[in-house]
């Protein structure tokens, strides 16, 4: 991609930079958490579901340059293939590489009562997906169901240290609601050392089905609850995944709808088709200047703290602790992706 080319080159330039300053850009996290168990960032920009039950599909999951494939065992797989969907999940895990790509395995939901099968057959593999994927969680109680399930297998099957990431999906008007209470309870779970949540999915569909609400493309009718989402997420530094785009064939509305869901704060999005992962990956890389910007702010807030002062002024903005939070993710996202071999 000419785009991650340019980033990259940018991230050289700038370490040419004196060897303070290029030091103080790559530890820069220092400034914002000292906590040495800090989990590591897993970029999720494009977030594919692909069906468990189609094994050539699933073959396929290396070559899609998706940021995270998600091997679907609910809304993606008909009744009757559930079973099948598991065995085929198990498989792939255990034969297949996948280079950096996050693998996630979406279960069913608590409600469902498929749930348990999903967890037992799922955690027998011998490499454990790297993230777990929980639906429609309306209330707290199905999220510590969960929980429990989770536990509970972990100890049958003799699993030790393993704590994935976890990612709640909320699908409905009072999923909505209760939604800071599942969060509370899934960062103690994490505490605890459990898993680590990790994330939050606005699922459009069934929340417009929910209200009785009609979809379009623009997605007016849900705005506010994409607000919602994304704004309750980031009070719990989770990442959040947009809605999907319901028209495959239309790219312009997917990019359109790629950089607004991105300059609202959410960290990525929910896709169908491997034709949208180089659009909506795109539209979720920090621009060039974006970049630069990050990296300036980070510098004059080193400057002042060497100078003993407090708040700060950059490029006419008053700076706070959200805006270095936001640089320094910027820049965490950069490396992380100049890293990768995603071209």
């Amino acid at each position: 991609m000419k785009f991650l080319k340019s980033c990259r080159s940018l991230i050289k330039k700038l370490e040419r930079n004196t060897h303070k300053q290029n030091a103080f850009i790559i530890s820069s996290v220092r400034y914002f958490n000292t906590d040495s168990t800090e989990k590591k960032y897993i970029p999720r920009r494009s977030l594919m579901y692909i069906p468990g039950h189609d094994i050539k599909k699933l073959q396929k999951v290396p070559k899609l340059n998706t940021d995270c494939a998600v091997l679907e065992c609910e809304d993606g797989v008909a009744l009757n293939m559930k079973a099948q969907a598991r065995e085929n999940v198990c498989k792939v895990l255990d034969t297949m590489e996948f280079g950096i790509t996050d693998i996630a395995v979406r279960i069913n939901s608590v409600s469902s009562g498929l749930y348990q099968d999903d967890l037992n057959v799922i955690l027998s593999a011998t490499n454990l997906p790297q993230t777990i994927l929980l639906p429609k969680v309306d209330y707290v109680e199905e999220l510590q169901m969960f929980t429990n399930q989770f536990q509970a297998v972990l100890k049958d099957k003799n699993i030790k240290n393993y704590q994935p990431y976890l990612i709640t999906y909320v699908e409905s008007a009072i999923g909505i609601m209760n939604l800071r209470d599942t969060l509370n309870a899934a960062t103690q779970h994490t505490k605890e050392g459990i898993y680590h949540i990790d994330g939050v999915v606005f699922g459009s569909d069934d929340f417009c089905a929910d209200i009785g609400a009609t979809r379009s493309s623009e997605g007016s009718e849900i705005m506010f609850a994409r607000q919602q989402v994304v704004m309750t997420a980031k009070a719990y530094k989770l990442q959040a995944i947009d809605m999907v785009s319901i028209d495959l064939k239309d790219m312009e509305s997917l990019k359109r709808q790629s950089l607004e869901g991105a300059r609202m704060g959410y960290t990525g999005k929910q896709i169908i088709h491997p034709n949208q992962v180089p659009v909506v990956n795109e539209a979720f890389t920090p621009s060039t200047d974006k970049i630069e910007w990050a990296t300036e702010l980070i510098q004059a807030f080193e400057h002042h703290q060497e100078t003993g002062k407090g708040a700060f002024t950059f490029q006419g903005h008053m700076i706070d602790m959200p805006l270095l939070l936001q640089a320094k993710n910027i820049l965490q996202l950069v490396r992380i992706l100049q890293r990768s071999t995603y071209k």
